[in-house]
């Protein structure tokens, strides 16, 4: 059975927060966790909730978190080991900056390249895309031809990298690998409307100037 993807927009700067379900077994995983309302709590009634991924640690994006875990304690944070430190700092998470209150939380896993994550019959795995963030990554279900992207590829743009540990090198090279990938993908991305990578490969000004 294909796999369901639900999507809201959550939180103060409007990310959002996809809900990948295996619906054979209704293992669960939420992505980015912008915040933690009763509408995503509804939508995940009667889910077993396996993982909490996060696709980088900028507030926007796991304000969630702390209360996601306690609705379901079961349900693994991860995070790639090299944006951990934004679960529990307000500074680096841009949070403070931004005004916003963050309440601490704590990786359960640090990702790794190539790490699989297995949700009932479906595997994710984990692709180091730094440049927005230095732990940035994407989640990609290679059988499903599904993408989750963060803020290293929107809809016809890319993520900013004027921010901490922000890099226009690293973030060229992430989109060149996402571009690379064979086939087409359903991206999912941390912002605005979802999209596919043949769409963006054709349109997308950043993806577009690869082949300069």
């Amino acid at each position: 059975m294909t796999p369901t993807v639900e999507t809201l927009v959550l939180g103060p700067v409007q990310a959002n927060t996809h809900i990948l379900t295996d619906p054979e077994t209704g293992e669960t995983a939420v992505i980015d966790a912008g915040d933690c309302t009763e509408a995503l709590l509804q939508r995940l009634r009667g889910k077993t909730v396996r993982y909490i991924l996060l696709t980088h640690g900028h507030f926007d994006h796991i304000l969630g978190v702390p209360a996601l875990k306690k609705a379901f304690p079961n349900a693994q944070i991860c995070i790639h080991r090299l944006d951990a430190d934004c679960l529990a700092s307000a500074e680096k998470s841009l949070a403070t900056v931004s005004g916003v209150m963050q309440t601490p939380a704590t990786a359960d896993r640090l990702l790794e390249e190539g790490d699989a994550l297995k949700l009932g019959g479906l595997t994710l795995r984990v692709l180091h895309t730094p440049g927005h963030t230095k732990g940035g990554v994407c989640y990609a279900d290679f059988e499903n031809r599904l993408l989750f992207t963060g803020d290293t590829l929107f809809c016809l743009t890319a993520g900013r990298t004027d921010f901490p540990g922000g890099s226009d090198e690293a973030l060229f090279a992430s989109l060149a690998r996402l571009r690379d990938l064979a086939g087409d993908f359903t991206v999912y991305t941390g912002h605005n409307r979802a999209t596919t990578l043949d769409a963006e490969r054709r349109r997308n000004r950043y993806m577009r100037r690869l082949d300069l």
